[in-house]
Order: C-alpha cells, then sequence, then structure tokens
C-alpha cells in the first residue's frame, strides 16, 4: 500500500505460504499470489496458487516472466509508478491514459518474449497505485481506452483513498457503497474482472452491471 516498505522474500514466503497450502486444499477457485519477487511465486505456485499479481509490471524481478511462463499460469500486469513507499508523492504524467497503455504493452512485450501465452496475461491501470486523486477518477472514466491492448482487463478499486475523500473523508471501514459506484462504472466502462474486500456485495453489484451492460442476465 501507499507509503509501504520492502519486505524479504523470507518474509513474503513466510506470511503467505502456509496460508495458500491450507487454502489450495479447501477451495477449488483459484488463488492469486500478489508478488514482486520470482523466488516467493514459485515456491506459492508450488503450494497451490495459480495465477501472478505483479505490481511492478514484471520489472522488478527480470526472472519473474520465466517462472510464469514455466508454471503456465496467468499473470496480471499492473501499473505503477515509482515504488509504494514514495508513489503517492506527487506522481506526475504528461499524459496518463497513454503512458499507462505504453507501460501495460511493455509488460506484454516482456511476458511474450519469456513465453508466456497471451491468453495467460491480464492488464491492470494500477488505481492508488502512483496516481493523484484526479488520475484515479480519469482511469476509471477512460478505462474503454485499454481495450486497444486486447487483454482482460482488471480494476481494484475497493475502499480506496480516493473513494473516502469523495465521500468527506470516509474511513476505510464505511467506503462500501462507495466501492459499489466505483466497481459499477468500472464494470460498465470494460472492466472484466474486479478485485475486492466485500465479496457477497461486490458479486450482486457485478451481475447488476454486466447485466445492464450486455442487456441481459448470464
Amino acid at each position: 500500500r501507499p507509503g509501504s516498505g520492502p519486505v524479504s522474500p523470507d518474509e513474503e514466503i513466510q506470511r503467505t505460504i502456509p496460508v495458500i497450502e491450507i487454502l489450495a486444499k479447501k477451495v477449488n477457485i483459484p488463488i492469486s499470489i500478489d508478488t514482486c519477487k520470482a523466488a516467493v511465486a514459485k515456491r506459492a505456485l508450488d503450494a497451490g496458487a495459480s495465477i501472478v499479481n505483479d505490481i511492478s509490471g514484471l520489472r522488478a524481478d527480470p526472472e519473474m516472466p520465466e517462472v510464469i511462463a514455466r508454471q503456465k499460469v496467468p499473470v496480471v500486469i499492473m501499473h505503477i509508478k515509482g515504488k509504494p513507499k514514495d508513489m503517492q508523492v506527487n506522481p506526475v504524467y504528461e499524459a496518463l491514459i497513454p503512458e499507462i497503455i505504453d507501460y501495460l504493452r511493455g509488460g506484454i512485450r516482456l511476458a511474450v518474449e519469456s513465453g508466456i501465452k497471451e491468453d495467460m496475461i491480464i492488464l491492470d491501470p494500477g488505481i492508488g497505485f502512483g496516481k493523484t486523486f484526479d488520475q484515479n477518477l480519469e482511469i476509471l472514466k477512460n478505462l474503454n481506452e485499454f481495450a486497444l491492448l486486447g487483454k482482460p482487463l482488471l480494476v481494484g478499486p475497493s475502499r480506496k483513498a480516493f473513494i473516502g475523500k469523495i465521500l468527506g473523508d470516509l474511513p476505510v471501514s464505511d467506503r462500501l457503497e462507495g466501492t459499489a459506484a466505483a466497481a459499477a462504472i468500472a464494470i460498465m466502462n470494460g472492466a472484466n474482472i474486479i478485485r475486492v474486500h466485500d465479496v457477497k456485495e461486490m458479486v450482486r453489484v457485478a451481475r447488476v452491471a454486466d447485466a445492464i451492460r450486455r442487456e441481459r442476465v448470464l
């Protein structure tokens, strides 16, 4: 999250692998490991994870694309400007959407050159990762522009600070309705996957938004 410092590979492994090992035995849905480190991703995939979510867009660890390609699993390539520690300190863009698209296109190229199949790539414009309040709103409003990349789009607006600011500086615990609005708009504007905290409520939001977008119930 914004302001957070780096975590060592050993610490990431200690935090995540025992949980993945337990979950993999109890659930049949895909488990995603959120890491920028190839060693952690490999351990997580061996433990039962089946998706790698790399917030660096495959830039942080040059070995990451090869690990994902070897395991033949999907990857979420996210855009970030700066590092988590300082990414929210006055992020500046000359052209927000084009710059994010160029970054994601570069991530796709890294993935494909390492052997990751095109249909295993998911893109995330990185709401809240090196973006100002206004920039987050601009991304959500213009999500349809990312369609030119030809990949599924993942968006994570859940409980983010921009929602709290819109609603009068509400704390994280009071951002459910704002998250629902952001999720519905994201779906209407082209998001294929929504990353959320409040699963039951957001499933309902997604079903209604999908039905309106497609003019039918799936």
